[in-house]
């Protein structure tokens, strides 16, 4: 097997590389004059079982064009099969039509990344499951909750803990994370009351005197969360964490968490951390390179994924 990286985020690929104990293909992915993506391999994939690592986060459509360009270049060389090994798959919050004349983007993503050329898909936490459906190719849908649990087991061993989601839609994630760790679950109802009023939050669930830990999928304005902390600590929690697994964090959402009521945001590094991330006292990131470079080695030797997670 191969694996080639693009620009989106190469510390993830460099640490994949490292567990399956493989050097990373020589290619260059470059831009013209003009921004124009140029993709050049340097070793012959002739035959060759590919993996494409690229995170398709900000700037997404640059991200997106170097995936595309490179499926194209492996698939001209002829490499047997080829992976796009998407961390964190952009476009995915677009997975319905939300009114009307509006696009369903990421089927339109996946149609392009099947047309480009590759074979199957191997992703991380979806937005949501159907997007699977969106393919006409096998794809992998990894979860981060494996490694979520073994740090919550070690960060807040002997505590009284609650789970807990965010918002309705992200209870199957939450439930599934407090059954794996015997821990009672919440939920963070909010409601709009009407135009121009500020949400409602409304605790679901016993979080009186307990540490509580939010779980969510992708966090990018960080406004949800951070209100959920607050609403959280109102309702006589002792404290709030979240762990989440795709840390957009947009514009002014890192100052937003470090001046939020929670006490820590765990992040994987599906996308690849800012300054800003880096040197935020309340924020910090866990890989997910292990799970993922084991997932490839069994795509590769033809065994089963979704044992990794039994």
């Amino acid at each position: 097997m191969k694996i080639i990286t693009g620009n989106s985020n190469r510390p993830i690929a460099e640490a994949i590389a490292a567990y399956l104990n493989l050097p990373l293909t020589k290619a260059s992915v470059r831009r013209f004059a003009d921004m124009e993506v140029f993709v050049e391999i340097h070793e012959n994939v002739r035959g060759e079982d590919v993996f494409v690592v690229q995170s398709t986060s900000y700037p997404a459509n640059d991200n997106l064009m170097e995936l595309l360009v490179t499926l194209d270049a492996l698939r001209r060389g002829s490499a047997r099969r080829i992976t796009a090994v998407l961390p964190y798959f952009g476009y995915a919050r677009q997975d319905r039509k939300s009114g009307p004349r509006t696009p369903i983007s990421a089927k339109l993503v996946a149609n392009m990344i099947t047309a480009a050329g590759a074979d199957r898909v191997l992703t991380m936490d979806l937005h949501a499951g159907q997007i699977q459906g969106f393919f006409d190719i096998p794809v992998d849908n990894l979860v981060a909750a494996p490694v979520f649990v073994n740090d919550i087991k070690e960060k807040f061993a002997g505590d009284d803990l609650v789970i807990v989601s965010p918002d309705v839609g992200g209870v199957v994630r939450a439930r599934s994370i407090a059954r794996r760790l015997d821990a009672d679950l919440a939920i963070v109802d909010k409601r709009r009351e009407r135009a121009g009023v500020s949400e409602v939050m409304n605790i679901i669930g016993d979080v009186k005197g307990r540490r509580c830990v939010l779980v969510d999928d992708i966090v990018d304005s960080a406004g949800t969360l951070c209100n959920a902390a607050a609403a959280l600590i109102d309702a006589g929690a002792l404290s709030a964490s979240a762990y989440i697994t795709h840390g957009v964090l947009s514009g002014g959402a890192v100052a937003r968490v470090s001046s939020s009521p929670i006490q820590t945001l765990v992040a994987t590094d599906t996308i690849q951390a800012t300054e800003a991330v880096r040197v935020s006292h309340n924020i910090r990131q866990l890989t997910v390179a292990p799970l993922i470079g084991e997932a490839m080695r069994r795509i590769s030797e033809e065994r089963s994924v979704s044992s990794l997670f039994d």
